[in-house]
């Protein structure tokens, strides 16, 4: 089965073409020796992934490969979700974060809030 294909049966990317893309990016890696791989690699029961989904870093075991795409609750029929706790724990704080809350009357940001706003919220 074709990486792409096994991404997006077993519900990691939303669309076969984003599993495919983030392939072709870079963003999907063989955990065992870090190299990219492309949409074509053929997948193998054992072989672990390491993926880049938005700002998760996620790290996912093959177990068997589904025939097509799989319900939610069958994926883990197919693949262990090696992701460490503080990964999730991280994205659900800048989510947390991410929201802004100004007083009211003070106007719109200028130019100078606004630059100020981003640094804190992405670096």
């Amino acid at each position: 089965m074709r990486l792409d294909k096994y991404l997006w049966a077993v519900r990691l990317y939303k669309t076969r073409s984003l599993a495919a893309e983030a392939c072709q990016c870079g963003k999907v890696t063989l955990t065992a020796d870090g190299r990219e791989l492309k949409p074509a690699h053929d997948v193998k029961i054992g072989e672990r992934y390491s993926l880049n989904i938005d700002q998760l870093h996620k790290e996912v075991e093959v177990l068997a490969l589904p025939p097509n795409r799989v319900g939610a609750p069958l994926v883990q029929g197919f693949m262990i979700d090696r992701t460490p706790q503080e990964e999730y724990e991280r994205i659900q704080m800048a989510r947390q974060y991410a929201f802004e809350k100004r007083d009211r009357g003070i106007g719109r940001p200028t130019k100078r809030d606004r630059r100020d706003i981003e640094r804190f919220k992405y670096e």
